[in-house]
């Protein structure tokens, strides 16, 4: 029995090796009996979304997004609402999808995941057209991957944000005011407002301790702290997981809508989108089928991967 028709929609500016990527996916595919896929390259101008809606169109059942957090984010928008399954093999300088599906740079062991047939259908943010799966930004959380250069990202992978984010912690706070489900109105000074599907940013790091990428809610964390003893003591307790962080407040909502006196930075699943005065977010409950490890129920994404990362040593051979 061969596999589903699949895809490939590929960023070839953020793969060093691209011939080395082609051998790694046919090869898994093959081994499990599996066609051919058929290749998509992105362009500057596109993307990712116009390629994968070619491949659907074509008759794609499962699409491979290969490339850095615009590519992903592409994908996602042009295979939300669909039955077309989404499997994401981590490339450039930066994948929040994969950090939270634990693949960490290895195409192999996204191939395994695909493979092994784990799927889930999780929900998605909405900002006017485009999708996210993974969180939007608006404040120090985008300040920071302004920030960071392509280098330095290249050069020392996630720990590049670290860097990025010290030059903006004395920044003022912004004057915000964050609606959650057109009802509750929260005027506050963060530093930054954090609307997430699921918990990890870059590295690993677990902010987000509850969310749940398929409880048909998004998970608002809006941050204040204002001197760098509170962004330490923040910053401690994301990193021990406790439960309760200072300086960090937490609700859920469908519709989140921030509002800013002054223009701010924007960012989408780790993408810098228009500085602006308002962000509106809701979310698409279950829109994205996505190829997660085995088993495919637990709301940590990449529960258990460690078995398909040695699953992978035969594709990798």
């Amino acid at each position: 029995m061969t596999g589903p028709s699949s895809a490939v929609v590929v960023n070839p500016t953020k793969v060093p090796d691209m011939d080395e990527l082609r051998g790694t996916i046919e090869r898994g595919l093959s081994q499990k009996g599996w066609p051919t896929p058929k290749w998509y390259e992105t362009t500057a101008e596109d993307p990712g979304r116009g390629q994968a809606e070619q491949a659907v169109r074509e008759g794609a059942e499962l699409v491979f997004a290969c490339g850095g957090d615009g590519t992903v984010m592409a994908v996602v928008t042009a295979l939300a609402g669909s039955d077309v399954a989404m499997a994401v093999l981590p490339a450039g300088t930066g994948n929040l999808l994969a950090a939270n599906l634990g693949l960490a740079g290895d195409p192999a062991t996204g191939v395994q995941v695909a493979l092994d047939g784990g799927r889930r259908r999780i929900d998605v943010g909405m900002v006017d057209e485009h999708c996210f799966a993974v969180m939007a930004g608006m404040g120090f959380d985008a300040q920071m991957l302004a920030g960071t250069s392509e280098k330095a990202k290249k050069t020392i992978g996630w720990l590049a944000y670290v860097v990025g984010a010290a030059r903006h912690l004395r920044d003022r706070p912004m004057r915000a005011r964050v609606v959650l489900d057109g009802k509750r109105s929260l005027a506050r000074r963060p530093r930054t407002v954090i609307v997430g599907n699921v918990g990890r940013l870059q590295g690993g790091v677990r902010l987000l301790q509850r969310a749940d990428p398929a409880d048909g809610k998004l998970d608002v964390a809006i941050l204040s702290p204002n001197s760098l003893a509170h962004w330490a003591r923040l910053s401690w307790a994301v990193l021990r997981r406790q439960d309760r962080v200072p300086l960090m407040e937490t609700y859920t909502a469908e519709r989140i809508e921030i509002h800013t006196r002054r223009p701010e930075p924007r960012q989408l699943d780790g993408d810098l989108i228009e500085p602006g005065r308002v962000l509106k977010i809701s979310v698409k409950p279950g829109a994205l089928l996505l190829c997660v490890p085995l088993p495919d129920g637990d709301p940590d994404l990449a529960y258990d991967v460690s078995v398909a990362e040695r699953n992978a040593e035969s594709i990798r051979e």
